[in-house]
């Protein structure tokens, strides 16, 4: 856990009119109607205190940093797809706050520096999560986190600071509340007791022992108890006691109307947790992992079989291309973490693969596979075990299932009779307790999948039978994808499905590669038609979990029909499809919920916020500020319950409580004609008319257009495109601020004109345009641009690069 940063220095920043924590006099020095050691009264001293729109902003930073340090709870969890997420959505959030009173724009007037710090650390927390490196993940979080209190202490009176700093370990002890939960107590109680470590050395320790020393007595004693308790309950009950703690306290140390800001910007913290608990259902990134290294057994297989077509280059080239995604992949330090000997194991079955195909021996190579699966089974094991690696192994035998058939289709039939023997006996030693699973699920589907399919395929491939042979590999196929959507959760279901069609789509690169372009196009047909038609939940719940990530899959999977029907690189356009079904097993992970339970729970969490709100003394004060925020936030509130409830439209739901809380941020300050509306462009949701585009930019999405890349808030989608020579590409603005699309200089094509919105010649003069306000593309337009020459175009946008908003277009011949 990390916890370092808490005191940060204010210098340089710009517009400073604060203190450090240390320094402040707090309101609780001044009780009230009495006399401090000045003489002044606590009339006085709250009158010091500035309150304005910017303790709205400050608030709003606040509500930030605390999701922020969700995502190191998360990753001290193991659930690193979930903080990934979270980390992506702070940053739209924050990119979408514009106006100039929102959180990004305040921020850049702040401190220049600080916010493209800020930018870069959120960033790289959430690419490093993305990689499965939770250290580095959660050390950036909090440095973003940290940033923002910079620009805090930079904005506001020191009072302020005080107050947010301690509402901030109240959010953070409801972290620990969170975790509980959704079934990681002690991954909880870890928490509550970094928490409690990480506050003894925080300026806001000083602050709130001052503020009242019951209410520090309070929040140590139910910090210290949330982490000794051993169920969820009593560690929830106490997690909820410190957070009530900061709250009081968070009136002794600022003006009431600051505390009221600060109050609700805890429960917009509040509701965000509740989304995320809403979608911490299911079987976690662990699950992901394991069906990543499903999908690695099946495009070993494919190397024998290659070998043996005369593909021995073709063959070594699958091997060593598996050996360098894996290297780069999320699974693979989670592999060598939960069992190091079949780590060690899978790597060197792998470099007897590549040798062995390289050498053309196919028994070499059938040996090698055999050693790659032996431990790539062992490690799923190690990282699921039970019913969940039976449903990966469901999904494997269907691969190899697919493998058979297609081995029927090109006449091999006796090689389809040996993959079929060999899932015989797999399945008879019960290998991943599948044998046993199918059995108790039902006889009548055990009986239809092994006596009448699984044995009609080897009998049948074996007499040279290629038309029953191939009915018998889909029965067998249809029969486990039953047992699949009957014992699997549906996120469960969705990864093993991202695994199996994975493989599909290398399978149509081994039908092109051996001159069967033909059926590798059907193959590909079927796939498509399978994954329309629900794949057991796969195709909604891919489409709920990540928009974007659904039509980038869907277009990488028509690519590789285009390919090969076309006599393209049908194995790149693969390898693309490939890393999208690996990707959609990590989305579907990190937000299901409906299988565990969680929406109640995360339903019930905000009932307590609604109740807390019913009787808080922010209640009151943003009622008589303004009557029409006080209503809009209760609405919202009670728009979000029902749909955490009934589980639909959540995040929707939860943007419009955290749109409507922040307006009563401003509305309890007194400046809610300033609050800032989410996703618009500046106040009146117009263009910047400071900004140009320049040589085509232009409005819309031209009809002449071949492709369009989506520009989202701080990504292309999608983030690798293969095109054409000679094919137009219009990259659409979808969200977020103005955006730029800048070639790398360095990394174009031999040959290729530089290309860039804003018509520059160079990298260097496009950077430099950008700060002239050159370049844009705004809401509603595009950029457009034709590729004339072959190879990797790699680009980026200049004000969000930082935040890894790069992407690579490929022009082919």
């Amino acid at each position: 856990m990390q916890t370092t940063g808490l005191a940060v220095a204010t210098a340089g920043l710009a517009g400073c009119n604060g203190q450090s924590s240390d320094e402040s006099t707090t309101a609780a020095e001044t009780d009230s109607e009495t006399e401090t050691a000045d003489g002044t009264t606590t009339e006085d001293a709250e009158s010091s205190v500035s309150v304005d729109a910017t303790v709205s902003v400050a608030a709003e930073w606040n509500a930030m940093r605390a999701r922020l340090y969700d995502t190191v709870a998360l990753a001290d969890a193991g659930r690193l797809g979930t903080a990934a997420r979270v980390t992506g959505d702070v940053f739209t959030r924050f990119e979408q706050s514009s106006g100039e009173w929102g959180a990004h724009e305040q921020l850049e007037a702040t401190n220049e520096q600080n916010y493209e710090t800020f930018e870069s650390h959120l960033g790289g927390a959430r690419e490093a999560y993305a990689a499965g490196d939770a250290e580095r993940g959660a050390d950036l979080a909090v440095q973003a986190a940290d940033n923002l209190l910079a620009a805090q202490r930079g904005r506001v009176d020191a009072a302020v600071v005080d107050a947010l700093d301690v509402l901030l370990f109240g959010a953070r002890a409801r972290d620990a509340g969170l975790l509980a939960a959704a079934g990681e107590v002690d991954a909880a109680a870890e928490l509550a007791n970094a928490v409690y470590e990480g506050f003894e050395d925080a300026p806001a320790h000083s602050a709130l022992e001052s503020a009242s020393g019951e209410l520090y007595e309070t929040f140590e004693a139910a910090v210290e108890g949330a982490a000794d308790a051993g169920d969820a309950e009593t560690l929830a009950a106490s997690a909820r006691t410190a957070a009530a703690a900061t709250v009081d306290a968070s009136y002794e140390l600022a003006p009431e109307t600051v505390a009221g800001a600060g109050h609700l910007a805890l429960m917009q913290a509040v509701g965000f947790d509740a989304e995320v608990l809403a979608g911490l259902g299911g079987p976690g990134d662990e699950f992901a992992h394991a069906a990543a290294l499903s999908l690695y057994r099946a495009r070993a297989a494919d190397v024998p079989r290659l070998v043996a077509a005369g593909e021995a280059d073709f063959a070594a080239t699958v091997a060593s291309d598996v050996f360098a995604h894996f290297e780069g992949a999320r699974a693979h330090e989670a592999l060598e973490e939960a069992d190091h000997d079949a780590y060690e194991g899978f790597e060197g079955g792998l470099e007897s693969l590549t040798e062995a195909a390289e050498s053309g021996d196919v028994a070499a190579a059938e040996e090698a596979v055999a050693t790659v699966d032996e431990n790539l089974l062992a490690g799923i094991s190690a990282l699921v075990g039970g019913e969940a690696a039976t449903v990966l192994e469901a999904a494997f035998f269907r691969a190899r299932l697919g493998d058979a058939r297609e081995l029927v289709a090109v006449g091999e039939t006796d090689r389809a009779a040996a993959v079929g023997e060999d899932l015989f006996s797999r399945f008879e030693e019960n290998e991943a307790d599948l044998h046993e699973s199918v059995e108790e699920e039902s006889e009548e589907l055990y009986h239809r999948f092994e006596e009448e399919h699984l044995a009609g395929l080897v009998e049948d491939a074996a007499a040279g039978n290629a038309g029953a042979a191939a009915a018998h590999a889909e029965g067998a196929t249809d029969a486990l994808f039953e047992f699949e959507a009957a014992v699997g959760a549906t996120a469960e279901v969705s990864a093993a499905e991202a695994a199996f069609f994975g493989a599909r789509g290398f399978d149509a690169a081994a039908l092109a590669q051996v001159g069967a372009s033909a059926r590798a196009a059907t193959v590909v047909q079927s796939t498509f038609a399978f994954f329309e038609a629900g794949a057991g939940g796969y195709h909604e719940t891919l489409e709920e979990a990540d928009h974007d990530l659904y039509e980038s899959f869907e277009g990488a999977l028509g690519s590789v029909r285009t390919a090969a029907e076309e006599g393209g690189d049908t194995y790149g356009a693969a390898k693309t499809y490939g890393q999208r079904a690996v990707d959609s097993m990590y989305a579907v992970v990190a937000t299901a919920a409906a299988d565990a339970g969680l929406g109640a729970a995360a339903s019930e969490r905000m009932t307590g916020v609604f109740q807390t709100f019913e009787e808080a003394r922010v209640h009151e004060a943003l009622e008589e500020a303004d009557h029409d925020a006080y209503e809009g936030f209760e609405a919202a509130l009670s728009d979000y319950v029902a749909a955490l409830e009934d589980g639909s439209e959540v995040d929707a739901a939860a943007e419009t409580y955290a749109t409507a809380t922040a307006r009563a941020q401003f509305a309890v300050v007194g400046e809610v004609g300033k609050a800032p509306e989410a996703g618009s462009t500046d106040e009146s949701g117009s263009a910047d008319t400071s900004l140009t585009g320049g040589p085509n930019v232009v409005e819309g999405v031209p009809e002449e257009a071949d492709h369009v890349v989506k520009m989202n808030a701080v990504a292309f989608e999608p983030a690798e495109l293969t095109v054409s020579v000679g094919d137009t590409v219009a990259f659409e603005h979808t969200a977020g601020e103005a955006h730029s699309v800048t070639a790398y200089g360095d990394d174009l094509p031999e040959g290729a004109a530089y290309w860039a919105s804003g018509g520059f010649e160079s990298q260097e003069s496009a950077e430099t345009g950008w700060g002239e306000g050159k370049g844009a593309v705004q809401s509603g337009q595009s950029y457009v641009h034709t590729f004339e020459t072959a190879g990797e175009h790699a680009y980026f946008c200049v004000p969000h690069e930082a935040a890894g908003m790069t992407g690579t277009v490929v022009a082919e011949e």
